[in-house]
């Protein structure tokens, strides 16, 4: 069985014990509730609002990891505008513990 989510903009494809990296989550408790766009459970494919009504997908927060630096640099010819920028975006590492259909 397995199940997709969306968080964070994104939309991944989760199985029960898998571990990955989503934009980091506004969460007090290490135990999430994450809304599925579809479930699939062999021939049985829930995807309607009607029928994930009931379904849900429990996560485990990890820990907090950072993502690669990213350097830019931007400049106008003839000006003397130069500019540097820097970005290291932050994530959540979860890990699905259950997916129930509901």
């Amino acid at each position: 069985m397995y199940a997709v989510i969306k968080t964070g903009g994104k939309q991944y494809k989760v199985e029960e014990g898998q571990r990955l990296e989503v934009e980091r989550l506004d969460a007090e408790t290490p135990e999430i509730q994450l809304t599925p766009v579809l479930v699939v459970d062999g021939d049985t494919v829930l995807a309607t609002p009607a029928d994930l009504a009931g379904a849900a997908v429990t996560a485990r927060i990890l820990g907090e990891v950072k993502g690669p630096k990213i350097d830019g640099f931007t400049y106008k010819a003839k000006a003397n505008q130069r500019r540097r920028w820097g970005h290291r975006q932050g994530y959540h590492t979860i890990e699905i513990t259950s997916i129930k259909k509901g």
